[in-house]
């Protein structure tokens, strides 16, 4: 067994190497890693338009992002604010994983980004333009900048990565399966891969699309707004961001003497179409409900051929609707048992971030690990009945954890689950 638990004989082994983080925590990795540790919350009421209108007025805003001192001028008016998030938090990661594109294979560099609505805001504009002023007035980049590749595809132009590249459409499941990909990739042929995702539908039509879920929250209140797996949950505050991370192999990482975050050990997806309903008022979850999850987790660590007993901590989906939040915590008990293991949910500090949520949850949980401790869950009072999970409230937890679960459901039923290790001794951490 190696020194982080992890049994010897898997393939290949995909390193994290670098980190771009883009939240409404704060801009950079470790901004943002100190306000998770303080518990620094980045919700409030929506400013990038007047909510005074709609039932949702809060929401996660990244603080102080000016697109035109983060990428070349041409592309801030060629691309909405997703892709600005992506192409800021992409430049990160390489520079924080000393890569320099130019020095690489351009073949075997690959982009694999996830999306959730494309470019809402963008698109927004552009049919603002068609209704009020004609056809001649809609751009040409209105083809391009709202499309769900968009993200992947100029940050493969910008870098000069013409391997495998892709998008992975799976809401805030989309994160984690991005990664996923990574790890296939490293394995046939591609040196490097740049994975993540990020959100920006902070607009009155991103709004409007996403309140037809229903599970939003109309609180007033940013601290009483968001609380995932509270007696006081009642839906789930939208933010925007997200997180893009450099993935190689550890032999490559280990070749150009860079340091580590952590290893992708084990992954695994699934689907249930019922994850997107609400049972009706006054019924019980249906039983079985939970059922899938459990089941993407036991086979995300059987790929990573780890025991229950062997993770360390728990980065929960945590929806914030009280339904949701009963069968991610029941799947989490089917598996662990009741309060054996840590569990955690940093995003009431942002908000949901669709394409962006999860692949943020991966960045933290790394950084959790190089600094040996579980998060807390901001914000909460007290548990929802029926959560039998140890959730970590209050303050952060050092328990020096060497591997970390974290778990993702996308609207309409995706499911995804991502198994994330602390570095082997022999390789070299940051």
């Amino acid at each position: 067994m190696s020194a982080s638990g992890i049994l010897p004989g898997h393939r290949s082994r995909a390193v994290v190497t670098g980190l771009g983080v883009v939240a409404p925590t704060g801009i950079g990795a470790d901004r943002h890693w100190e306000s998770v540790l303080a518990g620094k919350s980045g919700l409030g009421r929506i400013t990038r338009f007047d909510p005074t209108g709609y039932p949702v007025r809060i929401g996660g805003e990244v603080p102080g992002f000016r697109a035109s001192e983060q990428i070349p001028g041409r592309l801030v008016k060629q691309t909405d604010r997703f892709t600005h998030f992506a192409l800021a938090a992409a430049d990160a990661a390489l520079a924080d994983a000393a890569a320099d594109p130019a020095r690489l294979p351009e073949y075997e560099m690959a982009v694999v980004t996830a999306s959730s609505s494309g470019g809402t805001e963008f698109g927004q504009h552009e049919m603002e333009n068609l209704y009020q002023q004609g056809s001649s007035w809609v751009g040409a980049y209105q083809s391009i900048a709202w499309f769900y590749a968009a993200t992947t595809g100029q940050v493969s132009i910008r870098h000069g990565m013409r391997g495998p590249c892709g998008v992975i459409c799976c809401e805030q499941a989309g994160g984690l399966d991005a990664l996923g990909q990574s790890r296939r990739l490293l394995d046939t042929g591609s040196r490097l891969v740049l994975s993540g995702g990020t959100d920006a539908s902070l607009c009155p039509y991103g709004l409007v699309a996403q309140m037809t879920s229903g599970k939003l929250s109309t609180e007033d209140d940013p601290a009483r707004a968001y609380l995932p797996f509270d007696a006081a949950a009642s839906g789930f505050v939208p933010g925007e961001g997200g997180a893009m991370l450099v993935v190689e192999s550890a032999e490559g990482a280990r070749e150009r003497g860079v340091p580590v975050y952590g290893e992708l050990i084990g992954y695994a997806a699934g689907f249930d179409p019922t994850a997107g309903t609400r049972p009706a008022e006054g019924t019980a979850v249906r039983a079985g409900r939970h059922s899938v999850l459990a089941s993407v987790i036991r086979r995300a660590l059987a790929d990573a051929r780890l025991e229950a007993g062997r993770i360390d901590m728990v980065f929960a989906d945590a929806a914030g609707v009280p339904a949701d939040d009963l069968a991610e915590a029941r799947a989490i008990t089917e598996v662990f048992g009741p309060g054996a293991v840590p569990v955690t949910a940093p995003k009431t500090l942002t908000g949901r971030l669709y394409a962006g949520g999860a692949a943020l949850d991966v960045a933290t949980a790394l950084l959790a690990l190089s600094a040996g401790v579980v998060p807390h869950t901001a914000g909460l009072g007290r548990t929802a009945e029926g959560c039998e999970i140890d959730l970590v409230v209050g303050h952060p937890r050092r328990t020096e954890p060497r591997t970390a679960l974290v778990l993702a459901r996308g609207h309409g039923g995706f499911t995804s689950a991502l198994v994330v290790g602390a570095p082997n001794r022999d390789d070299l951490k940051k």
